[in-house]
């Protein structure tokens, strides 16, 4: 299937490692120009020079917890690409110890993607627009020590999204969530927790449907399909890509 995305202009937030760089590179390879942003010069630097054979992707250090960066430098993107056609919300904090790292969540899951959307509207609203905010399944059911300011957050987002989909889709942008369940990826929190908290990992694995958890990949494939044209009228979903691990029966 041709997903229609040569040409397009994409942001993705957060995308030197794991779920965004797997969402950039798909991007790339369906024939989109990509921005990338992450926190570390070295990492931005590293991950344009592998992905720019690929494509046209480009890259800068913005803490998005800094709002003003952050709109800033999707400003700059628009101008430098000539347009925005998706924006993907990828950075997130971890969850909280303190107060001030519930602050911290606030910023960096919250507000960098109310103020990065805000900042990318108009572009996005020129023939039409796509938005993805990467969620987690942590926030539809009760998972390992429940509710933090992780899970939190993540709803405040998802609950924004999609309430998006009705004030922006009236000017052509769909707004739309993608979950992740479970997913391993190299150096992430699950190799992390397979290393070090064993047990869990492997009661987690047996409690999968399919045995295994997911990966980035998998989450990329999702958002390349519902930011392209193949998925011009879906709108205010949240689709969430646990291979079943969710208990509930959604309706």
């Amino acid at each position: 299937m041709d997903l229609g995305l040569t040409g397009k202009k994409a942001i993705v937030t957060g995308a030197t490692k794991g779920i965004g760089r797997a969402v950039a590179e798909t991007l790339l390879a369906e024939g989109a120009s990509v921005a990338i942003c992450a926190r570390t010069q070295d990492d931005v630097d590293a991950a344009v020079e592998e992905m720019s054979s690929a494509g046209t992707v480009t890259g800068a250090v913005v803490d998005a917890a800094d709002g003003d960066a952050l709109t800033a430098w999707v400003g700059s993107v628009a101008d430098e690409l000539g347009g925005l056609d998706v924006y993907v919300h990828n950075t997130s904090g971890k969850p909280a110890k303190s107060i001030e790292g519930w602050k911290d969540n606030f910023d960096i899951d919250l507000m960098a993607m109310v103020l990065g959307v805000q900042a990318a509207t108009d572009a996005l609203a020129d023939g039409g627009g796509s938005v993805i905010s990467i969620g987690t399944t942590a926030t539809m059911e009760h998972f390992a020590s429940g509710a933090n300011s992780y899970s939190a957050f993540k709803s405040a987002v998802t609950n924004w999204t999609l309430g998006q989909a009705q004030t922006l889709g009236a000017k052509g942008i769909r707004c739309n969530v993608v979950s992740p369940g479970p997913i391993f990826i190299e150096g992430g929190d699950w190799n992390k927790i397979k290393d070090n908290m064993g047990d869990f990992y492997a009661a987690t694995q047996k409690n999968h449907p399919q045995g295994e958890l997911g990966s980035a990949q998998d989450v990329a494939n999702v958002v390349a399909f519902l930011v392209s044209d193949a998925a011009g009228h879906v709108n205010g979903v949240n689709v969430t890509v646990d291979g079943g691990f969710l208990k509930r029966v959604d309706f």
